[in-house]
Formats: C-alpha cells, sequence, structure tokens
C-alpha cells in the first residue's frame, strides 16, 4: 500500500516553515497576504496542538528578508531559528540534520509551509524528494507565489513530482480526525474560531443559537429596539 494512502496523523507528521518573513511577503501575489499570514499562524497552532516537531528556516533575515512573523515565533518560542543564504532549505545541513531527527521517530510526513512557492519551496521539495524517502506535504492557502500563475504552475510540478497538495484547515482536522478525542476537542474549536472565517463563525453561532450555550465573551447590555419618533 502506498504511504500517501496513509492519512496525516500527530504521529507521522512533523512541519517545516520556510522563510514566513516580511520581505518574502511582499512579493506574494497569489494570495492576500493577511489571509496567507491568518493560515501559517492558523498552522502553527494546529501543529503546538498536537505536539508536532516544527522546523522554522529564514533566509538572509539581517540583509534582506526581515525578521519572521511575529505572530508565528508567538506561537513556538522555544524554537530554535535555522539562518540560511540558499534559496534552498535543503542546501543547509541544519535543516536536513532537523528533519532527520524526527523522521527517525518515524515523522516522514513532512508538512510544507513557505515563502515563495515557485522558489523556496519547490526546490526543497525536489531535492528532499531525491535524496529521501519522506513525503511533502504542501500548504497550498500557508505558502505564496509572486503571481497566480507562479504558485499555480510551481503546486502542479511539485504534484508531479509525487508532492501532495493540502490546505492548511485540512492538515487541522485530519491530525484531529475525530471529534470523540476529547483531549485536543476544545483546542481545535477554539482555533477553528480565531482563524477559519466562515467555519469559526458556524461554530459559534452552534453553541449559542442550538444548542443554548454562552457567548464566548462578554460585552455590554444589548438595547433596543427603540424606533425613531
Amino acid at each position: 500500500m502506498s504511504s500517501k494512502l496513509q492519512v496525516l496523523t500527530p504521529q507521522n507528521s512533523q512541519i517545516i516553515f520556510i522563510d514566513q518573513q516580511p520581505q518574502m511577503a511582499f512579493g506574494v501575489q497569489s494570495i492576500d497576504r493577511q489571509v496567507l499570514k491568518n493560515n501559517v499562524v492558523g498552522l502553527a497552532k494546529a501543529a503546538r496542538i498536537f505536539n508536532i516537531p516544527t522546523t522554522i528556516t529564514t533566509v538572509e533575515t539581517d540583509s534582506f528578508s526581515g525578521n519572521t512573523f511575529p505572530e508565528l515565533l508567538a506561537v513556538a518560542p522555544d524554537n530554535d531559528i535555522l539562518e540560511r543564504t540558499s534559496m534552498n532549505s535543503w542546501d543547509d545541513q541544519n535543516v536536513r540534520d532537523a528533519l532527520a531527527k524526527h523522521a527517525a521517530d518515524g515523522r516522514k510526513k513532512i508538512v510544507v509551509a513557505g515563502l515563495w512557492t515557485e522558489v523556496c519551496n519547490t526546490t526543497f521539495a525536489l531535492s528532499c524528494l531525491n535524496d529521501t524517502d519522506y513525503e511533502i506535504y504542501m500548504v497550498a492557502d500557508a505558502s505564496g507565489g509572486t503571481s497566480v500563475d507562479a504558485h499555480k504552475y510551481a503546486m502542479g510540478r511539485m504534484v508531479q513530482a509525487g508532492v501532495v497538495p493540502v490546505t492548511w484547515q485540512q492538515v487541522l482536522l485530519e491530525w484531529q480526525r475525530d471529534w470523540a478525542r476529547k483531549e485536543t476537542y476544545d483546542a481545535v474549536t477554539s482555533l477553528v474560531k480565531e482563524h477559519s472565517g466562515a467555519y469559526g463563525m458556524g461554530i459559534d453561532y452552534a453553541v449559542t443559537h442550538v444548542h443554548g450555550g454562552a457567548e464566548r465573551v462578554k460585552h455590554g447590555k444589548r438595547i433596543g429596539p427603540n424606533p425613531a419618533k
């Protein structure tokens, strides 16, 4: 059986964030950049909920790209940040060693979210697949390219090479898998409320208007209606 038929689990996964830095984000045109950052941070929080080993790598921080998104670092404040000069993270031995350490524990499914899709993500994915027996799961909506076409065709090229395309919420829910898993239920639904747009709004609505639960924030009195005379 192909290992790609095995779903992502908290035991078989690790994650790498590649160059989630402001100067790299400035060039992104394939996705709204605020949506991009929301999805990156949501994915990082998902990894924290399920104790997924996380690698963060950066390129030319001081001379060009700037510091990693602070919202991402706040989710993983104890993570080392692996600095590179190469556009291809696979060219850096520290990155290889970090991934190999977790792969040795059976975590050979590498979830990837990076900038830019057509450069840093593609070269890393192709090189990693060429040199190892790892699998790459490319998070399309937590990555971005310099144009819609750049992102689209880079994703297509990677898929042809065996990369599995996913979205951040798909990864989250694949890790959760069963709502009977109560040890992560509250954290996952809280994350969804904060980062999943309409899905999160729907949960808030269901809690209050279907199940009769309390609102999750305190607020002032609801006054009115009071039609003007």
